[in-house]
């Protein structure tokens, strides 16, 4: 009981005379004051006072707060009564979990009292075991669709409920259940269901998932991973680096045979692998992560010191992250730009896009395209016709979601040829190769699914995810992408 748990820190931290510490009437002290160092004491003091006041699944979510005062509000936002919507995140306990019959057989050799070369038949799925997620999604995704919920073509995971005016979504990853709703009892109701039927664990509102902080007020939802992006720091030894202000060098062109191997490649692999997760919430380090994983295979020394100046980057950026208003107008823009020939190594062309829902950016990508374009108009729509395909899962995701899209996407390209092809209706011999591709957008954009339309390319925002950018130019296209920094005092 939060009320009960609340009263009895309050006193506790009253006897210790350290009440202010989060009710916010001892004030923090700047680093270079005399003070700080005894302030700095005291506000750890009372965070290990918190943290082991409460569970360990609530205390590992509030590791990152930096004070007492923070880790206090947020406790009190999670458990505090409200009449808001909320999202809740709930775990799965698999090790207590009863799985059910498998619907295969499988078997296994026997081990301990049982005789030698005994080979025994499985009944029950059991944790560990390589079927053991996939037996329990199955048994979990019949209980949902038993109970009224609709399984998502666009992703199997996501599960939907409307009905009248009350929407619940769900949404499982592996050992984590994410609920979303309009309506408090409909999810208690929910989550009392879940628990009846599998043994589960409520966290709370929505704070700490799979790495990802979220914060939410009346404005909307902003997300980050700032304790994520700060354990890379460390763990690279960065942390007191200085910043720089792009994550790639505008002036450097990197190819697979540049300077000398690595002694260790799986460091570099280690570090790409970790950093193309934190663009799940940067889709300002896209393009340079994309680029340097390219790499991988034999990494040379060029490409480690490239992808230790991403981290500097993130060092002066590290609480950047994603805004998601409350007040969407639910247009789709899509814009789309494609570097020609720009592996250096193949010939290929890049591809970059970026996907906006109202103001807030939703999907984004920088991939090296699969084949050679003969010119700037082709490689341009390829890129065209892999931007549709990103669209019809769009809207299959947001009519899953019960949210209809009646206006065409916008699709805003910088290249007058790449436009004129999809509105031709004859096919010559400059085109008859990309014929499929010219299928792919021609057909969407007279069903009125697709809208294209003409940008200027110093309009172009997708040009941050097709090449390196100067700086002054990097910051301006960012400007415009809804990122901001929750944790930035300034």
């Amino acid at each position: 009981n939060y009320n009960i748990w609340s009263r009895a820190m309050i006193v506790a931290l009253t006897a210790k005379n350290k009440l202010g510490f989060i009710d916010n009437s001892i004030d923090q002290p700047r680093p270079d004051d005399l003070l700080y160092g005894s302030w700095k004491r005291c506000n750890s003091m009372v965070i290990s006072w918190i943290l082991n006041s409460v569970s360990r699944d609530i205390a590992d979510s509030l590791m990152y707060f930096p004070t007492a005062r923070e880790m206090w509000i947020d406790i009190h936002d999670r458990f505090h009564e409200s009449n808001a919507p909320r999202i809740y995140q709930i775990k799965k306990m698999l090790n207590a979990l009863q799985q059910g019959a498998m619907d295969i057989s499988s078997y296994y050799t026997g081990g301990g009292y049982l005789p030698p070369q005994a080979i025994c038949k499985l009944h029950k799925s059991l944790y560990g075991l390589k079927q053991a997620s996939r037996q329990w999604f199955a048994k979990f995704s019949s209980t949902m669709l038993s109970i009224g919920f609709s399984q998502s073509h666009a992703g199997n995971s996501l599960f939907v409920k409307v009905r009248h005016d009350v929407v619940l979504v769900l949404l499982v990853y592996v050992d984590d259940i994410v609920i979303a709703t309009n309506d408090e009892g409909a999810a208690s109701e929910l989550k009392l269901f879940l628990d009846n039927k599998f043994k589960l664990k409520d966290l709370g509102k929505l704070k700490y998932f799979l790495g990802i902080e979220v914060a939410r007020s009346s404005r909307g939802i902003s997300i980050c991973q700032r304790n994520y992006a700060m354990n890379l720091l460390t763990e690279a030894g960065l942390l007191g680096c200085k910043p720089r202000s792009t994550p790639m060098d505008a002036n450097i062109k990197l190819t697979q045979d540049d300077g000398d191997m690595l002694p260790d490649p799986s460091s570099y692999r280690r570090l790409i692998g970790r950093l193309l997760y934190l663009t799940v919430t940067r889709p300002d380090l896209a393009f340079a992560v994309n680029r340097l994983s390219q790499y991988v295979s034999k990494p040379r020394i060029p490409h480690m010191e490239a992808a230790l100046n991403i981290l500097r980057y993130v060092k002066g950026t590290v609480g950047q992250g994603l805004f998601y208003g409350s007040n969407l107008d639910l247009k789709i823009k899509f814009f789309l730009d494609a570097d020609w020939g720009a592996c250096l190594d193949t010939r290929r062309s890049v591809t970059g896009y970026c996907v906006f829902l109202g103001e807030s950016m939703i999907s984004w990508r920088a991939k090296k395209q699969h084949t050679v374009s003969r010119s700037s108009a082709e490689e341009e729509y390829r890129s065209m016709a892999a931007a549709t395909c990103e669209i019809l899962w769009i809207r299959s995701l947001l009519t899953d979601l019960g949210v209809t899209c009646d206006a065409p996407a916008t699709l805003f390209c910088d290249r007058q040829a790449a436009i004129h092809i999809a509105s031709n209706p004859v096919f010559h011999e400059r085109t008859k190769h990309i014929d499929i591709h010219c299928h792919v957008v021609r057909e969407r954009v007279q069903q009125g699914i697709v809208k294209l339309m003409h940008v200027s390319s110093t309009q172009q925002l997708a040009d941050l995810f097709t090449k390196a950018l100067m700086a002054s130019r990097f910051h301006s296209l960012l400007s415009k992408m809804g990122m901001q920094n929750i944790h930035d005092s300034s």
